[in-house]
C-alpha cells in the first residue's frame, strides 16, 4: 500500500496540517501495518484552490469532487499512477432518503475533529496527524477497536445513510467484531430502509462481505438477526430454520450455505455461487420415508442466482460464471472418461476447478465428516485428460469452420456451427478422431445424412 510521497507531505504541512483518516489509521492500529484499503487525506489549514496549487507541483489534478471539498491527486510510485483522495474538512446534513441527498459544507478552517464526527463508525473516525504523529480520536475508536466492536458515531447515522448497515455486517465479519448494542438495536429498527439503497451499492458491500472476510458467515448471521436480509436477500431468508432430514447434513439449509461460503477460497465468482448452490431447496423440498429429497434445487438455484444478481447488477460475465457453478454442483465423480470430458465441455476449462472446490466446500459444510478423496482424484483426472489435449470445446477441433465449409461446399450459416457441434460430441466421445482427416469424413457423413431426404 502506498503513501502520499514525503514531498508532497512537507509541502502541505508548510501551509497547513495534513492527517491520515480512517480506514488506514484502523488498520495501523488493529494489525500494525496498512492493510488493503484506500489510503485518504485531510487538510487543515490551506483553501482548496491553493492545495490544488500545491498538489500540481507533485502530479496530476482531478477537481471532479470540488463541490465536496475533494481532489483527487494521482502521483507516480515506482513507475505506476496511484490515486489518492485528498480533501478539506467538511460537514454533512441528510436532507433525503436513502444517501441521496446530502447538504455538504467543506472549509479548511473546521477542525479536524468536525470532519470526523460525520462518519459512520468510531474505529473509522480517528485521524493521525503525519507533522506530530499524534491520533487524534475524539469518538473512542481506539478503545472501541480493542473491545473489538462496532458502534456507529451519532444516533442518525443509519437514517442518514442506510447502507451503513451493510457495512457494519461486513466489518463484523472481516474483523470479526461484535456490535454494539444500541447499534444493532438501530440496525433492527432501521433495517427496512435498506430498500432505499441503489442495487449497485448494496452488491458492492456484498462482495466485500464474501472476498474480505475469512468467514462471511459471521455476516450473514448478524444481516438475518438484525432483519436486513429479508429486504437484501429475501430468497437466502426463506432457507432459515429449514431442516435437512435423512443422515447427509448436520445443520439447516442456512447454516449449511454460510458454512460452504466460508469453505470456498476467496474468490468472488466462486463464493457467489456457494451463496445461491443450494437456495432452491425449501421449494425442492419433499419429504420422503428415509428423510426428504431436493430433486432439481440446482437447476432452480442457477435460475435464482441468475435473477437476483440481475436485480443487483452484476455484470453479465458474473452471473454466467456463478449460475453455470450452481446450475452443475451435483456433479458425480463416478463417471467414465466420456463422462468426465463431458462435464468439462459444459462447464468449460475456465470454471471446472471451481467447481471443484464447491464440492468440497459443500461436504465439509455438511458437518457429517465426509471426505473429498474421490474429487482430488477426479481433478488428477481431469488435469490428465487437459495434459492430452483432449478437446473440450469446439476451439479444439483440428478443423475450424472455414475448412468445415470448403469440404461441404457450403455458404457461411447456421449449418456451420451445426456441423462443429457435431463434430465436437464425437471426439468428446472419441478424442483419437480429433484429426482433419477422420474430422473431414465424419462431417461429409453428417452433411449427407442431413440432405438424404431433400
Amino acid at each position: 500500500m502506498c503513501r502520499l510521497s514525503g514531498e508532497v507531505v512537507d509541502d502541505i504541512i508548510e501551509a497547513g496540517r495534513i492527517y491520515e483518516v480512517g480506514g488506514a489509521v484502523r488498520d495501523q492500529l488493529l494489525y500494525g501495518s496498512l492493510q488493503e484499503t484506500d489510503l485518504d487525506y485531510l487538510v487543515t489549514g490551506v483553501p482548496y484552490d491553493r492545495l490544488s496549487q500545491i498538489l500540481k507541483r507533485h502530479g496530476r489534478v482531478d477537481l471532479v469532487g470540488r463541490s465536496f471539498g475533494v481532489i483527487k491527486f494521482t502521483q507516480h510510485v515506482k513507475g505506476r499512477p496511484v490515486t489518492f483522495d485528498i480533501t478539506l474538512p467538511r460537514t454533512e446534513h441528510s436532507t433525503g432518503i436513502g444517501h441521496r441527498d446530502f447538504e455538504v459544507r467543506h472549509d479548511p478552517e473546521l477542525p479536524v475533529e468536525a470532519d470526523l464526527v460525520r462518519r459512520d463508525f468510531t474505529i473509522n473516525a480517528m485521524a493521525l496527524a503525519l507533522d506530530t504523529h499524534d491520533l487524534v480520536d475524539p469518538l473512542g475508536g481506539r478503545e472501541d477497536l480493542e473491545l473489538r466492536q462496532l458502534r456507529i458515531v451519532y444516533p442518525e447515522s443509519f437514517k442518514d445513510d442506510p447502507l451503513r448497515m451493510l457495512r457494519a455486517v461486513q466489518f463484523a465479519a472481516r474483523f470479526e467484531f461484535s456490535v454494539e448494542l444500541e447499534t444493532f438495536r438501530l440496525m433492527r429498527e432501521h433495517a427496512e430502509l435498506i430498500a432505499t439503497v441503489s442495487p449497485e451499492r448494496i452488491a458492492e458491500e456484498l462482495n466485500k462481505l464474501l472476498v474480505r472476510a475469512d468467514n462471511p458467515s459471521i455476516g450473514f448471521r448478524l444481516m438475518q438477526a438484525s432483519g436486513l436480509m429479508q429486504h437484501v436477500l429475501p430468497e437466502l431468508e426463506e432457507c432459515v430454520g429449514v431442516d435437512q432430514p435423512g443422515g447427509y447434513h448436520r445443520y439447516t439449509v442456512f447454516e449449511h450455505i454460510i458454512r460452504t461460503i466460508d469453505e470456498c477460497p476467496k474468490r468472488l465468482h466462486l463464493r457467489l455461487a456457494a451463496l445461491f448452490h443450494d437456495i432452491n431447496k425449501p421449494q425442492a423440498k419433499r419429504i420422503v420415508e428415509k428423510g426428504a429429497t431436493f430433486y432439481g434445487h440446482e437447476h432452480q438455484g442457477a435460475d435464482t442466482a441468475r435473477r437476483v444478481m440481475k436485480r443487483l447488477r452484476y455484470g453479465n460475465d458474473m452471473i454466467a460464471k456463478v449460475g453455470v457453478l450452481v446450475d452443475r454442483h451435483m456433479f458425480t465423480t463416478d463417471v467414465t472418461p466420456k463422462g468426465l470430458r463431458r462435464l468439462v465441455r459444459r462447464v468449460g476449462t475456465d470454471l471446472i476447478f471451481d467447481l471443484l472446490d464447491l464440492r468440497r466446500a459443500d461436504v465439509v459444510a455438511q458437518g457429517m465428516g465426509g471426505t473429498t478423496e474421490d474429487v482430488d482424484e477426479f481433478e488428477a483426472d481431469i488435469r490428465a485428460e487437459i495434459d492430452r489435449k483432449s478437446p473440450f470445446g469446439v476451439k479444439d477441433l483440428q478443423i475450424d469452420g472455414g475448412r468445415v465449409m470448403e469440404i461441404l461446399g457450403i455458404e457461411p450459416g447456421p449449418l456451420v456451427g451445426e456441423v462443429l457441434e457435431y463434430l465436437l460430441e464425437a471426439v468428446l466421445d472419441e478424442p483419437e478422431k480429433n484429426n482433419p482427416e477422420q474430422l473431414g469424413e465424419l462431417a461429409r457423413k453428417y452433411y449427407k445424412e442431413k440432405n438424404k431426404d431433400v
